[in-house]
């Protein structure tokens, strides 16, 4: 089997892969929705994959790994590496679980990720009111993480929340020193939320990148008595382009709660240190952006020689970067905490594949499925009418 050729369509918000071989079959690949414009970046690729055996996935991954880098380029790469994957499972015949090894757990645990509502304000009034219908949501999750502080737009209404002065452009630009006043109403945020959820469901918060260390340290520690999940991003995260792994370990040394980080990573390497240095107690690797979904099991073991545990990010991942995150998840130790749910955008994603269970989520968890490759394909019928003009042959 021979790859004859890679194709990248915008299908809704998320750009699909898919690598085409000249016995017929294809391997289909997701990037997050946020990317949009990375249909460029895939079919760079294209010449290096031509002529490469799909099913001896880290052969052909040879050829462009070292070619990719933190986003967006990782991306493209990452989403190849699926496709990759769903080709293999395909003429093996077998879910792609089996050729990671098999699976150790035939259920795997998500939290809330991309289903989420509407935020009237940023008060604790607020947040109380959305952990209501969080918990009341019929997913059932028994984790759900939310945006605080720089993750969310508390640093631009709430007044004096901090000594900032970054001109408010791209992506998370809100940065600096937290003022009592904003440090006070992040806690008071956390407490509401808790009140509402109690010990019945765990809280995870998103909290920037943006915070320096002295505030991130007063952070953790104000919140060591409610027994928070984790604190994620606090100091990189997103587009940031450094892992900084000795700034993370202060932060992560001065607290019992732990620190989180790792979605914009790319490849194994740049975990290293965060991982020997213990610099995080929780690490959470994107399958679109880390390498695929083999580099992010290869990251989830080295973790957890060192005692740090996994909850992989994938929140704007989509229904065929879901069926790669069960998968891979199905197969990780016993670190791994859950994954971070993704969802069909826009809705009638649901229309166009084949493969999902319906309900997906029951009582936060999502019962592994036996379908060769991903197990998740497309409907090339259904899915055409969505396609660009310049996209029209994708299916061809």
């Amino acid at each position: 089997m021979k790859i004859v050729d890679l194709k990248c369509a915008v299908i809704g918000k998320n750009p699909v892969v898919r690598v085409v071989t000249d016995e017929g079959l294809s391997g289909y690949g997701q990037v997050e929705s946020y990317k949009p414009y990375l249909k460029p970046h895939v079919l760079f690729y294209r010449d290096l994959l031509i002529g490469a055996d799909p099913t001896d996935v880290e052969r052909t991954m040879l050829r462009i790994r070292k070619m990719g880098a933190f986003k967006p380029w990782g991306s493209a790469v990452s989403a190849i590496e699926m496709a990759l994957w769903d080709l293999a499972g395909k003429a093996a015949g077998l879910p792609v679980y089996k050729l990671l090894g098999g699976k150790v757990r035939d259920e795997v645990r998500v939290y809330n990720g991309a289903v989420r509502f509407p935020m009237a304000g940023y008060t604790p009034e607020d947040y109380a009111a959305n952990m209501a219908l969080m918990k009341a949501s019929p997913e059932g999750f028994q984790i759900i993480k939310q945006a605080i502080a720089f993750h969310s737009p508390m640093a631009a209404t709430v007044p004096n929340f901090y000594f900032g002065d970054a001109t408010p452009v791209g992506r998370h630009p809100y940065r600096g020193m937290i003022t009592e006043r904003g440090l006070k109403h992040v806690i008071a945020c956390v407490e509401a939320m808790k009140d509402v959820l109690g010990d019945e469901v765990g809280l995870a918060l998103d909290c920037g990148p943006g915070w320096t260390v002295p505030d991130a340290i007063r952070l953790a520690k104000a919140l060591e008595p409610l027994n928070i999940l984790w604190l994620e991003d606090l100091i990189t995260g997103d587009y940031s382009p450094a892992v900084l792994a000795d700034v993370y370990r202060d932060v992560t040394t001065s607290t019992s709660t732990p620190i989180h980080t790792g979605e914009e990573i790319y490849l194994r390497e740049n975990f290293r240190e965060l991982i020997e240095g213990q610099a995080v107690r929780i690490i959470g690797p994107d399958p679109c952006d880390v390498g695929g979904i083999a580099e992010l099991k290869r990251v989830a073991e080295y973790a957890d020689l060192h005692g740090l545990l996994i909850a992989p990010h994938g929140t704007g991942d989509g229904v065929l970067g879901l069926a790669a995150l069960v998968q891979v998840c199905a197969t990780l130790p016993w670190n791994y905490i859950a994954f971070e749910y993704p969802v069909g955008q826009p809705a009638w994603w649901y229309d166009i594949v084949e493969g999902l269970p319906d309900p997906i989520v029951k009582n936060g968890m999502i019962t592994v499925w036996d379908r060769p490759g991903m197990g998740v394909d497309l409907i090339p019928e259904a899915a055409r009418r969505y396609l660009a003009e310049e996209d029209a042959h994708f299916f061809d």
